[in-house]
């Protein structure tokens, strides 16, 4: 019997809905109809899987093509599953590329995993009519389904990387999306278009880019993550302007987030994982019990407040690296007690700073001035001497990558 792929994808696309409305994850009628209605296959036609463990160095990558037949399988499963699709290394052109295995390369493009994606979309409450800006669009998922949300002609994405915004254009054509994508630098925005209901980055960065504010509407929104030097404890940043013209924003910590801007290097604790094992640390009292996953506004502080940390969810218990410092706080396995190691005493700082929170009223929620006349960015948790507060760091030159 021949393979129906427009049978197959139609009902894997409805699995998929159906499986992100029964988490609760889908909540949106007009993006639950985008999503059943968007052929992902033509935007995502191949996808690389990492074959390497953790910590490997080069990693050993396998190619999916899914116009190959012994490819497809995985490749549907892959594109309509809730991971990230990795699409691009090092900036490489996107056009036949060969499947199979291959080494090296560090991921430059990708799609954001789906209930990523619809959390953002459902956040930035898309209507019809809306201008709407993505940047750091990838491959398009998300600008086609806003795009089919606004209307044609509304949605407009800003791609650093040459090959992939004419990819994406070229595969978004294919869909007749009517949305367009642009070769230029995101942190610019996109000025011609100007202004704009809702604009949603797909990178993150340290700290908002001011064209990005100024090209905001009136009664706009804007989403993006705040990227620190850890992937552990990102920050969500939703940006409103009133109808007065007033700019309001507001940062939450959250589970997961967007990686940073091309240049950006996250700290890692891989390469500490196996010294960890041998030599946990000197054992201590503690008065801190580790919070939990959920407590998104400790977490979130920690990422500016106790700079150069890093979580290692895969150990047993809390574990906490400062990898530049070789350093290291191992949790329990009994509670109450903590283990220590190197130069600087991880845990001490997390203490302190916990007891900052709690005094603080455990925000989980904190303001963002971005009016500052010197271009500074500050982060409070409310007003008072006992208020959690901090500065963003500002954004950095970005180089640009050879033609």
């Amino acid at each position: 019997m021949a393979f129906d792929l427009p049978t197959v994808t139609s009902r894997r696309r409805t699995g998929m809905v159906d499986r992100l409305t029964a988490e609760g994850v889908l909540t949106d009628s007009l993006l639950r109809d985008a999503l059943l209605r968007l052929p992902r296959e033509i935007l995502l036609p191949h996808a690389y899987v990492r074959v390497s463990g953790p910590g490997a160095d080069p990693i050993d990558w396998r190619l999916l093509d899914g116009s190959h037949p012994d490819d497809r399988q995985e490749w549907l499963e892959l594109i309509h599953s809730d991971e990230s699709i990795l699409l691009q290394r090092d900036g490489e052109p996107l056009d036949a590329l060969p499947r199979g295995p291959v080494t090296g390369g560090h991921m430059t493009s990708m799609s954001t995993y789906t209930p990523a994606t619809v959390e953002a979309l459902q956040a930035m409450e898309l209507d019809s009519g809306q201008r709407y800006l993505e940047l750091g669009p990838g491959p398009g998922v998300s600008l086609a389904l806003a795009a089919a949300i606004t209307g044609p002609g509304l949605a407009t994405g800003v791609e650093r990387d040459g090959p992939t915004a004419a990819f994406a254009q070229r595969n978004l054509n294919r869909l007749d999306a009517g949305a367009q994508v642009i070769e230029g630098d995101a942190l610019e925005g996109h000025e011609a278009r100007a202004p704009y209901d809702r604009i949603h980055s797909g990178i993150g960065v340290p700290c908002v880019p001011e064209p990005w504010v100024e090209q905001l509407a009136p009664g706009g929104r804007l989403l993006t993550t705040l990227a620190t030097r850890t992937p552990s404890w990102p920050g969500q940043l939703l940006v409103t302007r009133t109808a007065a013209g007033s700019v309001e924003a507001v940062l939450r910590g959250r589970p997961r987030g967007y990686r940073p801007l091309l240049g950006y290097r996250w700290l890692n604790a891989v390469d500490h994982r196996s010294r960890i094992k041998d030599d946990p640390g000197t054992a201590r009292s503690t008065r801190l019990t580790p919070p939990p996953d959920e407590a998104y506004g400790f977490w979130l502080a920690a990422a500016y407040l106790a700079p150069g940390l890093v979580r290692d969810f895969q150990a047993e218990t809390v574990t906490i690296v400062a990898p530049e410092d070789d350093s290291w706080a191992v949790a329990g396995p009994g509670g109450g007690t903590v283990g220590v190691h190197g130069p600087r005493d991880v845990w001490a700082e997390l203490e302190d700073l916990h007891a900052r929170w709690e005094q603080a009223g455990r925000p989980e929620r904190y303001r963002v001035d971005l009016r500052d006349s010197s271009g500074v960015q500050h982060v409070t948790s409310g007003a008072g001497p006992k208020a959690v507060s901090w500065t963003l760091p500002p954004l950095a030159v970005v180089p640009r990558q050879a033609p």
